[in-house]
């Protein structure tokens, strides 16, 4: 239905007290408004503009005209009734329409539901994981961990080429640390691996499996404490199972839930024995300072070098250009400002 705006808009007419409607045409003449019919141009009813009452402009709705003697001129033309009606009515009727376009409660909705996200990114997922790693079970850090080694075993590590004599060296110091931690000293076991593509490195998996490549062993020379301190510091992750809450974080606020509720269903199984997918996870910066703290207590109560990490981290800035946030293996983001966090704290622990 085509209406000329500049003088009518076409629709139908429904007389009063009537279900009944015609074809009609809605006119403005000065300020009387007339509906004809369509088919037999009649004036069917006509009354001043300021006696009608227009229907509001809602989205794409049909636009109503309500006479004095209760008949009714509706349309779906809204332009046109925009039109015909711009210098005879409020301009209050397009703001109207123009709010309803922005949706105002819609908007309200989006801006709530953004705001409960962020809440929820902050408070509630944080709270959520403590939870999570709260009521793991033993089974959980062994699974990821058994799986991450098989998957890298398969596809990155090969055997180890130490002699024997360096990794009985490595391990002494290693026992030292081991002794001091939390837990049992056996609950920490010593892999040693060639690392291929990880390159000079060391980690440590949920369980307390760690792991040091031959090329950091390379790297180190003859300076084993400092692998000792890089180990005391994987240890530490261990101790507050900082890969777990990074697990957790990935998976998510449902995968969380799933778990808190006991419903390890499909879709968690996959998240969990996917372990390979925990080297992917890199620990946050106030997860990497604990860590680094815990080597130098570690360290000082083996009665070994406190700071022998601080010399890996200048080692990894001279090796590999690490001078900002770049990494090995984006595990270890090493900075000037960690080798300087790494000595105060030692020198915070003498003072003590």
């Amino acid at each position: 239905m085509v209406s000329d705006i500049r003088n009518m808009v076409s629709g139908e007419w429904h007389a009063a007290r009537s279900n009944i409607s015609n074809p009609a045409q809605l006119k403005l003449s000065g300020h009387m408004l007339l509906v004809y019919g369509a088919n037999d141009n009649r004036v069917y009813v006509q009354a001043d503009i300021e006696l009608v009452e227009v229907s509001q402009r809602v989205g794409s709705i049909p636009r109503e005209i309500a006479f004095p003697d209760g008949s009714l001129f509706e349309t779906p033309d809204n332009d046109g009734i925009d039109a015909l009606l711009r210098h005879h009515r409020k301009k209050g009727v397009g703001v109207v329409h123009w709010l309803e376009q922005f949706r105002p409660r819609l908007i309200g909705i989006t801006a709530a539901a953004v705001l409960l996200a962020y809440a929820t990114y902050r408070l509630a997922l944080p709270a959520m994981v403590e939870l999570a790693v709260a009521v793991t079970p033993p089974m959980v850090p062994e699974l990821m961990s058994s799986s991450t080694m098989a998957a890298l075993d398969r596809t990155a590590f090969s055997p180890s080429e130490l002699t024997n004599e360096k990794q009985d060296e490595i391990r002494q110091d290693f026992a030292k640390i081991a002794a001091h931690a939390e837990g049992a000293p056996e609950d920490y076991k010593l892999n040693f691996r060639k690392g291929g593509v990880i390159g000079p490195n060391a980690f440590a998996l949920p369980d307390g499996t760690l792991v040091v490549t031959d090329e950091l062993v390379s790297v180190a020379g003859d300076d084993l404490q400092m692998i000792t301190g890089v180990l005391a510091h994987e240890i530490g992750h261990v101790e507050y199972e900082h890969s777990l809450r990074q697990l957790y974080r990935a998976a998510g606020l449902a995968g969380l839930v799933m778990l808190v509720a006991g419903d390890v269903g499909s879709a968690m199984e996959d998240i969990l024995t996917q372990g390979g997918g925990l080297l992917a996870l890199s620990h946050s910066r106030d997860a990497e300072a604990e860590a680094d703290r815990r080597s130098v207590e570690l360290m000082r109560a083996a009665g070994l070098d406190a700071t022998a990490i601080e010399r890996f981290f200048a080692l990894m800035e001279k090796e590999f250009g690490d001078h900002d946030k770049t990494s090995m293996l984006s595990t270890h983001p090493g900075t000037p400002e960690r080798r300087e966090a790494i000595i105060n704290y030692d020198k915070e622990l003498q003072n003590r």
